[in-house]
């Protein structure tokens, strides 16, 4: 090896070093309504977010009591794919069930 091929080889790593950052997370919220049934969101949690039934039902909880829960933390193609998919669900069960999605500090 050369010292211009040493050169080289450090710059690349350097560079991809620089450049590889973790994505940004977002929080996926479930919004509080009159509504929409705890089973459901329970039913929601499980399924869509796979929490088992005791984290499901502290979630759902949380939404009850104070207006909002979070569901999940996820990349931003992800969270706004689970956004669709519960808004998706309570539309054909009639809930007017609201999901968003916000960016984790």
């Amino acid at each position: 090896m050369t010292k211009d091929d040493s050169f080289i080889q450090d710059t690349v790593e350097n560079t991809n070093q620089e450049s590889l950052q973790e994505p940004p997370l977002y929080k996926v919220l479930l919004h509080n309504d009159d509504y929409t049934t705890m089973d459901f969101v329970v039913m929601i949690l499980e399924t869509v977010f796979h929490k088992n039934t005791d984290e499901a039902t502290r979630i759902m909880l949380n939404v009850h009591h104070q207006g909002v829960g979070i569901a999940g933390v996820y990349t931003r193609e992800l969270g706004e794919t689970k956004v669709e998919i519960v808004h998706r669900m309570a539309r054909r069960n009639l809930f007017p069930l609201r999901c968003s999605l916000e960016r984790s500090c």
